[in-house]
């Protein structure tokens, strides 16, 4: 599993939200305006009271308190390992009753966990990445959509990473970030030291370099592409395990997002081989809703061989932990971020992935803390991915900045099973396709008890004038298989009204107006736009489809561009930015041209660039924009 990959660190961009340029070693600054927070120092002593208080005090205390509770633990700020796979189904897993998938290590880690018995993420990923990083609703961030510009997460939005890293903590994230490619969105500008991803929603995808796959993928290493070797899957761990050994100081937060088993089902034979030729299960007759008379047996042999191989990968991982002495001190927190995509066994619940119902919205979560956090436990409250970066920050005694409104709640009270007043609460869940989220399209509302679902919308269509609602006691009916909405007419009216008011308050944030990708930033040379991230009424996610980037140019000046398109016949490459266009020919069978001396003029803007042939207009492949660097003096 080795690869030439070598774990260094980028360091943080001064932003208006990021702490103060100036600052002593002893404080950090949480974005502005957040107030100035004290951390704990990085040599991982406990900071000095600021009252006076003399060192002979604090032994006389530290003395009384131990006396008072000799079995008492000394408070410890754990290092977390936060796991997450990508399309891995709550029935994805021998834990969760599939007698044909063998997850042994995960399975153990299921066991020496607590575990939630309903915990719920987005129907997609984009939206559940914006939660799980933020501790809020996706709607309120900037993240509509997986695609076409709408996975870009406001650069305001403050991260886990930002939080813990402003706090003395190492931050490093492997594999999926989703959030954005370009600055000031990706990782490296939210609060992570160490980046290793892949563009975009996917290997393989528009985002990504041609060529890739998930074998010795081409990743972006602190914001310089580089080619890596070896399977995905096993190069973010690898990267992980070098990053959590290169320095034992401090506190370590790790994001291992896997971007497996999302398709393209690509998968080393050696994980391939033991589920070759199986006839797919099924469950149990009677056990839930059917599956679909059809379910491909050689889709689900390949999706089982690549969650084989994360739980092959979470092993190495957690064993390396244990030999290098850390497994106490670390929180190991796993889930998937959302329901299967393609049809296979889920436990026998209703749908899967991009549907609000329970296959779409319910995956597994474990949380391992030895020590704190009791083996075995199962919570019956349920949970969501809104809850862990308030979970997180909590377990981490890091300071949450004055200006952060979390929709989660931490769950370590559960986790560690304290008599804790936890009121009644209604988690809310919606996503369709388009640019912007519409009101009762697509959305569930989920109580302690009952949960509310009008599914119908996922595609931009018209809805009928009268939706369809569904209304299941999840008491009694956690696979939403009875539908009571006709005989409890008062729980529908109100949950619908509870869903209305969290729409127009998740709206009320950013009015779903998405985040602009900088131009000319220093911290992006060269910037490198892909049709991910294309905005308009026909958007480029195929080729003969058009649209633009929603640009914010922050440096004005002149830039040399490459446009890289598609093979095909002689023509012209053009592009436009406010009022500026420039138009070039186009070689037989060329993959690229370049325009040299476009001058961008500072302020917001639509970019566009396309290609015409003799056959019509498509759209480009991607655009790489270089500063231009000003002429040596002679």
């Amino acid at each position: 599993m080795a690869n030439e990959f070598r774990a260094t660190t980028v360091e943080q961009a001064p932003r208006s939200k990021a702490r103060a340029s100036s600052r002593t070693p002893e404080e950090r600054y949480v974005r502005g305006p957040h107030q100035k927070i004290r951390a704990l120092p990085t040599d991982g002593t406990n900071p000095t009271l600021g009252d006076g208080t003399k060192p002979i005090t604090l032994v006389l205390l530290g003395l009384l308190l131990l006396a008072s509770n000799a079995q008492a633990d000394p408070p410890r700020r754990p290092n977390v390992v936060l796991i997450m796979t990508d399309d891995q189904g709550y029935g994805d897993l021998g834990f969760h009753g599939n007698p044909q998938l063998k997850t042994p290590r995960l399975d153990s880690l299921a066991r020496e966990s607590a575990r939630f018995r309903t915990f719920y993420v987005g129907p997609v990923c984009s939206l559940t990445r914006a939660s799980l990083m933020t501790g809020r609703y996706a709607y309120r961030t900037g993240v509509v959509d997986t695609f076409r510009g709408r996975s870009m997460m406001h650069p305001d939005e403050v991260t886990v990473a930002e939080i813990l890293a402003d706090n003395g903590y190492r931050t490093g994230i492997f594999g999926k970030w989703h959030l954005g490619d370009n600055a000031p969105l990706r990782p490296i500008d939210q609060g992570f030291q160490e980046a290793l991803v892949h563009r975009g929603g996917g290997i393989g995808q528009v985002s990504d370099p041609p060529g890739s796959s998930y074998f010795n993928p081409i990743l972006m290493h602190n914001g310089r592409e580089e080619r890596t070797s070896g399977y995905c899957s096993d190069v973010y761990t690898d990267a992980a395990l070098r990053f959590i050994e290169a320095d034992r100081t401090r506190p370590f937060f790790v994001y291992l997002a896997f971007n497996a088993p999302h398709e393209p089902l690509q998968v080393p034979d050696r994980d391939l081989e033991p589920y070759r030729g199986i006839t797919p299960y099924r469950g149990e007759p009677g056990d839930g809703h059917p599956l679909p008379a059809s379910v491909p047996a050689e889709t689900t042999a390949r999706v089982y061989a690549m969650v084989a191989n994360i739980d092959a990968n979470v092993g190495r991982l957690l064993d390396r932990l244990d030999a290098l002495g850390l497994a106490r001190d670390t929180l190991v927190i796993f889930l998937s971020d959302n329901g299967p995509q393609q049809p296979r066994y889920n436990a026998g619940m209703l749908d899967r992935k991009g549907s609000v119902h329970e296959g779409g919205i319910r995956v597994p979560c474990f949380a391992r803390w030895p020590g704190v956090i009791e083996a075995g436990r199962v919570v019956e409250k349920m949970a969501g991915a809104i809850d862990l970066a308030p979970t997180i920050v909590d377990a981490c005694a890091a300071p949450k900045p004055e200006s952060v409104a979390f929709d989660g709640r931490s769950l370590m009270p559960l986790l560690k099973a304290e008599a804790v007043d936890w009121p009644d609460r209604t988690l809310y869940f919606q996503w369709h396709r388009g640019d912007l989220p519409q009101l009762h399209r697509a959305f569930a509302a989920r109580s302690d008890r009952y949960k509310l679902v009008q599914a119908q919308g996922v595609e931009p269509i018209r809805l009928p004038r009268s939706q369809r609602y569904e209304l299941f006691d999840m008491q009694t009916d956690l696979r939403e298989q009875v539908n009571i909405a006709g005989s409890h007419p008062e729980i529908v009216e109100s949950m619908l009204r509870g869903y209305e008011a969290w729409f127009a308050d998740v709206e009320s944030t950013h009015r779903f107006t998405p985040p602009r990708i900088h131009l000319g930033s220093p911290r992006e040379d060269p910037a490198t736009l892909t049709r991910q991230d294309f905005r308009g009424e026909a958007t480029a996610w195929e080729p003969g489809e058009m649209g633009g980037w929603d640009v914010e140019v922050i440096e004005p000046g002149s830039y040399d561009l490459e446009i890289v398109y598609v093979q095909g016949a002689a023509g012209f490459a053009q592009i436009e930015l406010a009022g500026v266009t420039r138009k070039v020919e186009i070689a037989q069978g060329s993959r690229t041209c370049r325009v040299e001396g476009f001058e961008l003029k500072p302020g917001p803007g639509k970019l566009r660039a396309w290609v015409e042939r003799p056959a019509g207009t498509v759209a480009i492949y991607q655009l790489v924009i270089h500063r231009r660097k000003p002429a040596p003096k002679r």
